[in-house]
């Protein structure tokens, strides 16, 4: 919490972030951006329609009975900014070895998009995350402590490379291209086309599988959940350092009462999606405190996806709660509780997941 930062630092923090977050959202509603305001009609209103399992948000149906893509992204500096991550209903970010952290986005409406990535290798405790969307998982190889998993039947995955730490096949390796914009490894992409091309020659179903499919992930409110109703325990957070958590990408958010969404930045700067210019932002900032381990001299990490005794943080429009957190399958959904024991009520919009190690704070104000 705040208590572990100056008053000053913080503050200097707090400002810097709450410019960058308010110039990028003027930018977007003066160029008539992405960012569009909520559907709020009746469900008989709109024929065809159902509400989003990712955002609440009115989506057509067509689009619901499709499987989302759970893409590995980078968080390097050099390989900024990535394509299609602001398309990302869900986007979870976790430490790697290094003090490094990597992204999963989880991508419903992926299917027209270009260009997706740059694409890097999966670790083994990002396949629990990915596994509540029941998605395609793309990646570009990975490392020993995953193999068996990743090559389970259950899992539907592509891979640009065949390095699971002790070799293995690639598996749809024609998905992916690489680019000269970048150096290797982070210019390897993929495209909508080329995903589903490839996922038809392997038989990959395009459609939710009704064995691992999960009809409902979160808990939404009907209305806006502004937090109030818990009083003096919900503290102010217009700004959300998690710089303590990843050391190098100082990950940070600033809120915009404007819009009532959280503006994300990496390394000082926004972070924006590379085919639209937009900032990323999110009506919920979650952060998952987990238990931890290195497991070898390579630094190659462990985090314990299973639990049902952790805790965090539940931040929405400027607002902080403590949760606690419950997970206890690969296909069942992390569940988030409030101190009352109640579900939390996330708001309509892009939700943000930090798995954090658990002892590193994360500091608001």
């Amino acid at each position: 919490m705040v208590k572990t930062m100056k008053r000053k630092e913080l503050g200097r923090i707090s400002k810097k972030l709450t410019a960058i977050g308010m110039t990028l959202a003027m930018t977007i509603a003066m160029v008539g951006g992405s960012i569009a305001p909520a559907m709020h009609v009746q469900a008989e209103e709109l024929p065809g329609y159902v509400r989003s399992k990712y955002t609440n948000e009115w989506i057509p149906a067509e689009q619901a009975a499709l499987r989302p893509l759970a893409i590995m992204m980078p968080t390097d500096k050099k390989a900024q900014p990535s394509y299609g991550i602001g398309n990302a209903k869900v986007l979870y970010e976790i430490m790697e070895e290094g003090e490094i952290s990597r992204q999963l986005a989880i991508i419903d409406n992926w299917h027209a998009l270009p260009q997706i990535g740059n694409i890097r290798s999966c670790r083994a405790y990002y396949i629990p995350e990915a596994t509540e969307w029941d998605p395609i998982l793309i990646h570009f190889g990975g490392v020993v402590y995953m193999k068996d998993r990743i090559t389970a039947p259950d899992i539907n995955n592509l891979s640009g490379s065949a390095q699971y730490g002790v070799g293995g096949g690639v598996v749809g390796g024609a998905a992916f291209f690489r680019t000269t914009d970048k150096k290797a490894p982070h210019n390897a992409y993929t495209s909508g086309k080329g995903v589903m091309n490839v996922c038809n020659q392997l038989g990959y179903s395009l459609h939710n599988r009704e064995a691992y499919y999960n009809q409902k992930n979160f808990t939404f409110a009907e209305g806006v959940n502004t937090l109030e109703q818990y009083g003096a325990t919900a503290q102010t957070a217009n700004v959300i350092d998690l710089s303590q958590i990843f050391t190098y990408t100082k990950s940070a958010f600033a809120y915009n009462p404007a819009d009532g969404l959280y503006y994300k930045t990496l390394h000082g700067a926004p972070q924006v999606d590379a085919l639209t210019g937009q900032q990323l932002s999110f009506a919920n900032v979650i952060v998952q405190n987990t238990k931890w381990c290195q497991l070898d001299k390579n630094g190659y990490l462990y985090f314990q996806n299973y639990d049902t005794t952790e805790d965090g943080y539940y931040f929405t429009k400027g607002k902080c709660i403590h949760v606690t957190w419950q997970k206890i399958g690969d296909y069942t959904p992390t569940v988030f509780y409030d101190d009352f024991g109640n579900e939390i009520q996330l708001n309509e919009g892009k939700t943000y997941i930090a798995v954090a190690q658990k002892g590193r704070p994360v500091l608001y104000n």
